[in-house]
């Protein structure tokens, strides 16, 4: 394999992925994940330039973006340096290397704008459970799990529920989750609470 292809390879790739995230990130598309967990009970959240920050972002120099736009400055640099210039093959290599370093700087630096030291983009209060006020969406059976829906960041989610005191709750009765254990919510009926 040639220089010229290798760098036009390594462009590619880079350039390919970093559409696709910027993509699925921008777009607002998002991957479908399990279901009835709430979000932030084992599932990432939001995509997005800042949720790609938090996730290893910001703080991590060697994160998806910055690798991407690295590989696509490198590829292109070095596609360039050989195609059109008589420079030495490690002359081009290292200038490409440094296209490389300075394309991937200002990404990070860009996501580092995004989400300010100290913020990931992910509150853990965002994905408290307690004191989450759904609506019974599949009957608690007495000693048994059923289902509510509640709605959290303008989406409606669902969650695995049981009584807090093993009795039976009826579909459609409001409840209010007092603990959350390994995925279940326990509710008590809010008339309960509030009476």
């Amino acid at each position: 394999m040639s220089w010229e292809n290798f760098y036009l390879i390594c462009f590619l790739v880079g350039f390919l992925f970093s559409l696709f995230t910027f993509v699925l990130g921008s777009g607002r598309l998002h991957l479908p994940h399990g279901h009835g967990a709430p979000s932030g009970a084992g599932h990432g959240g939001h995509g997005g330039a800042k949720g790609a920050a938090g996730r290893g972002g910001a703080g991590a120099v060697l994160n998806p973006p910055t690798m991407a736009a690295f590989l696509a400055w490198f590829g292109g640099a070095g596609y360039l340096l050989t195609r059109f210039s008589s420079i030495w093959a490690l002359a081009a290599l290292g200038l490409a290397g440094a296209a490389g370093v300075a394309g991937g700087g200002v990404v990070f630096w860009f996501l580092a704008r995004l989400a300010p030291e100290g913020e990931d983009g992910m509150d853990p209060a965002d994905y408290e459970m307690t004191g989450v006020l759904g609506r019974v969406s599949s009957t608690v059976r007495r000693g048994g799990t059923g289902e509510m829906i509640y709605q959290r960041d303008g989406a409606r989610r669902s969650a695995p529920i049981r009584s807090e005191d093993g009795e039976e709750i009826g579909r459609g009765v409001e409840v209010v989750v007092t603990r959350y254990e390994r995925g279940v919510a326990y509710v008590r009926r809010w008339d309960e609470l509030t009476s």
